[in-house]
């Protein structure tokens, strides 16, 4: 259960201005993700996600395709 219409009222009674949304890196979590987003559309609101990708000490030679997507989707300038 999302519970998106406690988070439309908490939107509206304390003045929220980002949502930033956490699911896991899966096919689910990305369904839930463009859920949520497409549910916030036309609200005033900076609306983002956290990054995912390699783990910190993590081997990029076992890495699969989505992961390896995601990370370089997520650089950053050095």
């Amino acid at each position: 259960d999302l519970n998106i219409k406690q988070l439309f009222e908490r939107i509206k009674t304390e003045n929220i201005t980002e949502i930033i949304i956490a699911t896991s890196a899966t096919i689910e979590g990305e369904m839930t993700a463009l859920y949520i987003n497409n549910a916030l559309e036309g609200q005033e609101l900076v609306v983002s996600r956290i990054g995912y990708g390699l783990p910190a000490g993590g081997d990029i030679e076992y890495a699969d395709e989505i992961t390896l997507i995601k990370a370089l989707e997520g650089r950053k300038k050095m």
